[in-house]
């Protein structure tokens, strides 16, 4: 792929053209790219003590579903998000946020490293100590957005 930028004080607004000879997944997720990211959330509410607080989505570990209720594991702290776990993620894929099992999803710019187990499965530590399984499911798409530095989403 050839990337052209043209800077020049004469352009009134920023236009991106893509050339291309034909439709492909690549470029739908390009577009889908430049159209959500104006979306993507600068903060999440949440309820700590019956005060609603504000979080910072790239200082959340993971997002998980306890007892039908949502919690964001932000280091030591948990913190309830009034939210459905399929409206975080969707909320939250431009965050780097990707789904680790059927009941948490993660921030994989927040991983330190992580160990491989007999069954497929990963065990991803946190760069707060924090630590959350992936199911062998999501393993190889979670290992592709690491090896592309966390920058592009996969399915």
């Amino acid at each position: 792929m050839k990337i052209i930028i043209d800077i020049d004080v004469t352009h009134k607004d920023t236009c991106i053209t893509i050339q291309a000879k034909e439709w492909s997944n690549e470029l739908k997720e390009i577009v889908d790219y430049l159209q959500d990211k104006d979306v993507a959330p600068s903060r999440l509410f949440a309820v700590d003590n019956e005060q609603t607080i504000l979080l910072h989505p790239q200082k959340i570990d993971y997002i998980y579903a306890d007892k039908r209720k949502i919690f964001a594991a932000v280091g030591d702290k948990r913190f309830e998000i009034r939210m459905k776990l399929y409206e975080a993620e969707k909320t939250l894929k431009h965050a780097h946020f990707m789904r680790f099992s059927k009941s948490v999803i993660g921030n994989v710019l927040r991983i330190a490293y992580f160990e491989l187990h007999f069954n497929g499965n990963l065990c991803v530590y946190f760069q707060s100590g924090n630590k959350e399984y992936v199911n062998h499911k999501y393993v190889k798409a979670i290992k592709r957005k690491l090896m592309m530095g966390g920058e592009k989403n996969v399915d």
